[in-house]
């Protein structure tokens, strides 16, 4: 099996998720790297180049909202998708108004995921071809 293209970085506070995640993405030959926190991912973005950014909503400290909207200034390329609990809906409509790629609702099945981030890798892709 060849290892697809894209970089995936999950960021979620809650850290059994975030493992099994991590590990269920690699199981795929996906290269991904998991944070705990808001602040965490944007230390990692700016040291290591990261395609699609898997983000829960509802953090401590920086919310996924600020999160997103700093990827979004400093990384505009850069795709997310946003991880949203049952309640809260509306969070992830918001997101979408601030342009992430899509959202999915947590507990998120890897079949529902996975081609959620293979799409926004596309998007990437077709943006950064726009630009040159």
């Amino acid at each position: 099996m060849h290892r697809p293209p894209y970089r995936v970085l999950v960021v979620d506070d809650e850290l059994d998720f975030l493992e099994t995640l991590v590990r269920r993405l690699e199981k795929r030959q996906v290269a991904a790297v998991g944070v705990t926190g808001g602040r965490e991912a944007l230390d990692k973005l700016s040291q290591h180049s990261v395609d699609v950014v898997v983000l829960d909503v509802r953090m401590p400290g920086m919310d996924g909202l600020e999160v997103l909207q700093e990827i979004k200034k400093r990384w505009p390329l850069v795709e997310v998708i946003l991880l949203t609990g049952h309640a809260s809906v509306e969070s992830g409509l918001q997101g979408m108004e601030l342009r992430a790629f899509d959202y999915v609702m947590k507990p998120c099945k890897l079949t529902e995921l996975l081609p959620k981030i293979e799409q926004a890798y596309e998007r990437k892709c077709l943006r950064e071809k726009a630009r040159q």
